[in-house]
């Protein structure tokens, strides 16, 4: 039976987290899905896969919470269930930027659509003539997966580092339009805003990420693939699983467990011509942090004893 895996997220603020974690972790577990759910005060960030019905079944029953309503995902299909187990998690974020002040849900930058970008990178400008630049908002170990070519790509580790990137290389983009990219679109909702905190004036996130262009366009002017965080590795444009490619899967990382954007390779080999970026600093256990997220957000002594109690270690979503 094929496996339909979706993924989405919405930024809108949520309180009541504990209770609203085990609530979807019930219901989740009753229709037999597997995957990740983050919740935190700035919103939802859910992959989950299983039999079709069973993952259409959730997010229907998902959307019958007004916050929720009209949730979109994005669908894609594999053999087998890519993700070893369930996991609803809270967060202080559900893509970690560490820039508060940045509110997708007060108002998201604008955007642009797959069909758009793709005439435009066929032109090589966009409709009005400007120069376009394209920035990879991704980790290095994901853009050696795949990319657009002609994009910047930072070689980040982490995503937390953008910020200071984009601060270092604001001429480059003075006077052009600029589109930032990433898997879903999630980071890209983050990065436009801090861009334009930046004063960068044409900047338009791309709708629906890279996984939406390849639904749209087929991966037009993309080469390679789009890496994934569970066990397919890499989607190709067709949204199917690519071939496989031998690589070390993030820090922490195992077959079906899925990481996360902050996550970085413990080893991964550099392209010639390309830096590496910094070692990110030693961070301390996800359980760890998972606790005193629950405890900040309110969690009953009942759950942050089940979470203090819980076996093996956490790999993040």
């Amino acid at each position: 039976m094929p496996i339909l895996n979706l993924a989405a997220y919405r930024f809108v603020s949520l309180d009541g987290l504990p209770a609203l974690r085990e609530r979807l972790r019930a219901r989740a577990e009753a229709l037999a899905l597997k995957g990740t759910v983050l919740l935190a005060p700035e919103g939802i960030n859910l992959f989950l896969a299983g039999a079709p019905e069973a993952a259409e079944s959730f997010m229907d029953w998902l959307r019958e919470d007004p916050r929720f309503a009209g949730l979109e995902a994005k669908a894609s299909w594999s053999d087998a269930v890519p993700f070893g187990r369930l996991r609803v998690r809270l967060k202080r974020e559900i893509i970690t930027l560490r820039r508060p002040a940045l509110r997708p849900e007060a108002g998201r930058a604008a955007a642009v659509d797959p069909a758009t970008l793709k005439r435009w990178l066929d032109r090589g400008r966009d409709d009005d003539g400007r120069e376009l630049v394209l920035l990879d908002t991704r980790n290095g170990y994901e853009t050696d997966v795949g990319r657009f070519p002609q994009a910047v790509d930072y070689r980040l580790a982490r995503f937390t580092e953008l910020p200071d990137a984009l601060a270092a290389d604001r001429a480059r983009y003075a006077g052009k339009t600029v589109v930032p990219y990433c898997t879903g679109g999630i980071r890209c909702e983050k990065a436009a805003l801090h861009m334009r905190e930046l004063g960068i004036e044409r900047v338009f996130q791309l709708e629906g990420g890279i996984l939406g262009y390849f639904e749209e366009t087929g991966g037009a002017h993309w080469q390679g693939a789009c890496f994934v965080f569970d066990a397919r590795g890499a989607l190709g444009p067709d949204l199917r699983p690519a071939p496989p490619r031998p690589r070390p899967l993030p820090s922490g990382e195992r077959a079906g467990v899925r990481g996360q954007p902050g996550d970085t390779p413990a080893t991964e080999p550099i392209p010639p011509g390309a830096s590496a970026s910094p070692a990110p600093s030693p961070r301390s256990s996800p359980r760890r942090g998972e606790e005193a997220v629950s405890r900040s957000l309110g969690a009953s002594p009942g759950l942050a004893a089940r979470l203090s109690s819980r076996p093996g270690k956490e790999t993040r979503a």
